[in-house]
């Protein structure tokens, strides 16, 4: 089996692939001061509960992907293979890496390796053009184009840093539950922010996906926009442009790299 583990900025989420099809996934917090030995025990506990794998840790792994976008816990993950995983393949994504998707940014460095793994599953599921929405710590627009090919995308705030940053700084405000309101004119003010969280991101999706896709094609409804993260649920019943809801593309992604690697390794 493969283990692939997607390290974000809050959350890092794992998932368990036997073959092309993902049979268990996990998701935890991450946590920058977690050295390779606390990580060790984590996968231990986590896969030790997986009826597929043995008790001790690395039974049934045959290969692990890893893409990280916070670089110290990339570096005690890189110690975890070499210490726990040492027979195991193990891809892990940073430059060098195959993914057969060109980069076509003015510094391919600086993107990051969940975007182009996003990237890379979209191709291969969807094909181009498409625009990948990740709603996670940042939400994230990635462009492909019909060829296949990065060419670069939007950074705005997540919904969870939105409703912190209200509720720390509005002096009668507080954080709050991200949920559908009742209505869009909130009764209350609890309603009031779940109206302008749930609705105003969906409105931030349709207009940013709009510009993008206008200038990715020249027939906007060419481009198949896919969403991805573990807050979409909360954006898909309200925007228009989302054609794809796909939560393990980054997982997914992981698995084609692995492929595309290991035979080089």
């Amino acid at each position: 089996m493969l283990l692939t583990i997607d390290v974000g900025n809050t959350h890092t989420v794992l998932g368990l692939f036997d073959g092309e099809e993902i049979v268990e996934h996990w998701r935890i917090s991450t946590d920058a001061r977690r050295t390779a030995d606390e990580l060790a025990v984590l996968l231990q506990g986590l896969m030790g509960m997986h009826p597929l794998l043995g008790e001790e840790l690395g039974d049934g792994i045959d290969g692990i992907a890893i893409c990280a976008t916070v670089p110290s816990v990339l570096h005690e993950l890189r110690e975890v293979t070499r210490r726990y995983y040492g027979d195991v393949p193990a891809v892990l994504v940073e430059p060098g890496v195959k993914t057969g998707v060109p980069i076509l940014t003015d510094n391919p460095k600086e993107v990051g390796a969940d975007r182009i793994i996003n990237a890379v599953a979209a191709v291969e599921l969807y094909g181009g053009p498409a625009i990948v929405v990740d709603f996670g710590t940042a939400t994230t627009f990635d462009a492909v184009s019909a060829r296949g090919e990065y060419v670069g995308g939007v950074i705005a705030p997540g919904i969870e840093i939105s409703v912190e940053a209200l509720g720390v700084r509005g002096a009668q405000l507080r954080k709050i539950e991200v949920a559908r309101p009742r209505s869009v004119i909130g009764k209350n003010t609890v309603e009031a922010m779940q109206a302008g969280i749930v609705f105003g991101f969906a409105g931030q999706v349709d207009g940013v996906v709009g510009r993008m896709a206008r200038e990715l094609a020249d027939d906007p409804d060419d481009v198949t926009v896919i969403a991805t993260g573990g807050l979409a649920p909360m954006v898909l019943g309200e925007s228009s442009v989302i054609d794809e809801h796909e939560p393990w593309l980054t997982l997914i992604g992981l698995r084609l790299v692995y492929e595309r690697n290991v035979s080089r390794m």
